[in-house]
């Protein structure tokens, strides 16, 4: 529900584009909540929302957002932030964290940012999120079970815990093999930097290996013997 992160994926997605070394990246996905304490059914749309919550002219929200919706743009991005409807996440990340284990998280990512930022769909509505989790391929009977389910909380919880632990305040976050971080929607060019500098230094500690092999009859994974 950030709206910098859905900016932020696309910067960090132009950035993988031009590396050379993209097929060797693996993302995932961590879940972090802004406000854990929104309740449903408060019926404030989202700029009465940072109105009361930062203490603004609610005039002045609704500039805030239009700026924000221009830089999306500039991001390729189309947001309707006027649709957007103010809910709590929590079950929204249990859905992701399903999505996860499945190998779907990046796919449920962008469903959700997409859900919420352009079509103003409701988090809160277990029926919107197990459609969402459809979209993407997740089975709905498995969707429901996750969205009450205490071990895709648990796995909620312990995301927001370990950001805690290594002092992220703020989202968007992004860690590159757990020595260097982007923090917000930052330009291209930065993060195809530190995915050059990560990567250097990660390929330095893990060489590949330079096997002489005496070549003979094998089978393959795919069922091929030769």
């Amino acid at each position: 529900m950030c709206p910098f992160c859905y900016i932020g994926k696309r910067k960090l997605e132009a950035a993988l584009e031009q590396f050379p070394n993209a097929s060797n990246v693996e993302l995932e996905w961590h879940s972090f909540q802004l406000d854990p304490g929104i309740e449903a059914g408060h019926g404030k749309n989202l700029y009465q929302y940072l109105s009361e919550r930062k203490g603004i002219a609610l005039e002045q929200s609704i500039q805030m957002h239009k700026q924000v919706t221009e830089m999306a743009k500039q991001a390729g991005l189309e947001y309707h932030l006027d649709k957007a409807v103010v809910a709590n996440s929590f079950d929204a990340h249990r859905m992701i964290q399903l999505a996860k284990s499945k190998g779907l998280g990046d796919a449920a990512e962008e469903r959700l940012f997409y859900a919420y930022f352009t079509e103003g769909k409701d988090f809160s509505n277990h029926d919107t999120l197990v459609q969402l989790g459809k979209d993407i391929g997740l089975d709905e009977a498995d969707t429901r079970q996750a969205l009450t389910s205490s071990a895709y909380a648990d796995k909620v919880e312990q995301d927001i815990s370990e950001a805690q632990h290594i002092g992220i305040r703020g989202v968007p976050f992004f860690v590159f093999d757990r020595k260097y971080a982007v923090s917000g929607a930052q330009p291209v060019d930065v993060f195809a930097n530190t995915l050059q500098q990560s990567f250097a230094e990660w390929q330095k500690n893990n060489p590949a290996a330079n096997l002489e092999i005496t070549e003979g009859a094998i089978c393959t994974p795919g069922g091929e013997c030769k």
